[in-house]
């Protein structure tokens, strides 16, 4: 589903990703851990093309992100191209990123209705089906700025699915929320694991990574350091700068 190979990007002196190389199953769940600054939120970004990569290439579900390739040679795709390839991957933010002015139902349904110009009947349906596979279905009608951070996240889930992606995007979803608000929204993206959708999950809950995730992957200064099965790298990591690093947070 996921092929990202050699991919390197830099912010003017600082290279952040330094060639990475992972691949993604259909049906998998990977989570991606490591200190603030490893390069896990830049990765994402690159997956779907809000970061244009310096070198390397990625491609989910057989075709190239951003780009087309005429012989040799890599092309920029247009940007009304870009948009629609972003359908196919979904994204969730930290910060939710909700339109304030638009209400819950109107969030979910804009992106169907304004990108994939499915009908406003249809689009109407398949939102409240979504809000109420996230527990929502009675905010509908309210505006963001009235729901609780773990109801904008939920939210934020629903939308990302109205447009049915081929692979879902979480960066550090729980990051923004209160405590006792996380569990709510880990428990969504749970039943999304459990029904085989493809996911990449940048987090610090070790707790989920080992329920959910098929493979854990550990970055650390723009490198994927360790990969393996969550009983792999959480309980017997083998290298030494995954080893520090879980012993802090564990």
């Amino acid at each position: 589903m996921v092929d990202i190979a050699a991919v390197r990007k830099r912010f003017g002196p600082h290279e952040v990703l330094r060639g990475i190389d992972l691949q993604v199953a259909a049906g998998e769940v990977t989570v991606v851990l490591g200190p603030s600054g490893s390069g896990k939120s830049t990765l994402l970004r690159t997956i779907n093309h809000l970061e244009k990569v310096d070198s390397g290439r990625i491609s989910v579900d057989g075709s190239l992100v951003g780009y087309r390739r005429s012989g040799n040679k890599l092309y920029e795709l247009r940007e009304r191209e870009i948009l629609k390839q972003r359908t196919r991957i979904g994204f969730v933010f930290q910060e939710f990123h909700l339109f304030p002015h638009l209400t819950v139902l109107e969030n979910v349904i804009e992106a169907p209705i304004a990108v994939l110009r499915r009908p406003y009947e249809e689009a109407v349906a398949t939102a409240e089906r979504l809000l109420e596979r996230v527990g929502l279905a009675d905010k509908a009608g309210a505006y963001p700025a009235r729901l609780s951070g773990g109801q904008q996240q939920r939210v934020a889930i629903a939308r990302a699915l109205a447009v049915e992606p081929r692979l879902l995007l979480f960066d550090e979803p729980t990051s923004a929320l209160d405590p006792e608000l996380v569990g709510e929204v880990l428990d969504v993206i749970k039943d999304l694991a459990r029904q085989g959708t493809t996911m990449i999950v940048v987090t610090h809950e070790i707790g989920f990574a080992r329920e959910v995730a098929d493979t854990v992957v550990f970055m650390d200064e723009g490198l994927v350091v360790e990969r393996g099965t969550p009983a792999a790298v959480l309980d017997a990591p083998r290298h030494e700068r995954t080893r520090a690093f879980l012993s802090k947070v564990l």
